[in-house]
């Protein structure tokens, strides 16, 4: 189904992005791979390469989720190369670990700004264009994170609902046309956002949560994840048991959810290993 597709992937330097990449690639697609750092990106395209794609195939983008004014030239450049956008893979993102009350109104909005409205603004970029060729598929990463409200990720938790709810939207606006839209909801994934994640004052957590050092592997979810695109779903869970029944929970018994989840006082813990 993705063989000779043009898939652009943000946040695509590492974790679930870099993975689906690669599954990408094993599928015979063609790939745009943006993120921050060039240097990284060109180290994921190498390991596409070795993979079996064509360096012809492959472009690095470098982009910046905060630099939301570069994104019609970078829009404009993956047409220039490669002629169409077959699928946008909304992936970049950052996490949070602080209480409320520990959290500056300026990380919140960094949250927002990465999470939410990097990805609409990217969004609004590409389906233009999309529209324009009837033929495309718009990706969005939430979380589990997007179903549940839990401790120490008052912003993340908010940013992941935020952006259910506008693609959820957009999937109706889009109904009447050959335009799809698909959210991702992983659960704890072995990816570095934790390492990444924010602490209240905007710095890098710095370590890896123990649950997420157990979790599935990316390469796993990543096959998950282009399966469930492959098949056309419009929601693509991706967790363990303990996840999945937190999310079963919630819904079916959300009182006994929200004493579940209050007892969670601590903060996320380093793995040892």
């Amino acid at each position: 189904m993705f063989n000779n597709k043009l898939i652009w992937i943000t946040g695509a330097s590492s974790g679930i992005g870099k993975a689906v990449a690669m599954e990408m690639v094993s599928r015979g697609a063609k790939l745009v791979l943006s993120a921050r750092r060039e240097e990284v990106l060109n180290e994921v395209k190498q390991a596409c390469i070795d993979h079996g794609a064509k360096e012809e195939d492959i472009l690095v983008l470098p982009l910046d989720m905060l630099a939301q004014d570069k994104f019609k030239a970078a829009a404009e450049k993956v047409l220039n190369q490669f002629g169409s956008i077959d699928l946008l893979f909304n992936n970049a993102g950052i996490s949070q670990r602080s209480l409320c009350l520990e959290t500056e109104m300026s990380t919140y909005r960094t949250l927002f700004e990465v999470d939410v409205f990097g990805q609409i603004a990217l969004t609004k970029e590409v389906l233009p264009v999309m529209l324009k060729q009837k033929s495309g598929h718009i990706v969005i990463t939430s979380s589990v994170a997007g179903k549940l409200g839990v401790p120490y990720r008052t912003g993340y938790c908010a940013a992941k609902h935020a952006v259910i709810g506008f693609f959820d939207a957009l999937r109706a606006e889009l109904a009447n046309t050959a335009i799809k839209v698909s959210t991702i909801m992983p659960g704890y994934i072995q990816t570095s956002i934790s390492e990444n994640a924010l602490n209240g004052d905007g710095t890098d957590f710095g370590v890896t949560d123990s649950d997420i050092a157990n979790g599935i592997d990316a390469n796993e979810c990543a096959k998950q994840i282009v399966d469930g695109l492959a098949k056309d779903k419009k929601e693509i869970i991706v967790a363990g048991k303990r996840e999945l029944n937190a999310l079963r929970l919630k819904r079916f018994f959300p009182n006994i959810f929200f004493n579940v989840i209050a007892k969670i006082v601590t903060k996320p813990q380093a793995t040892n290993t």
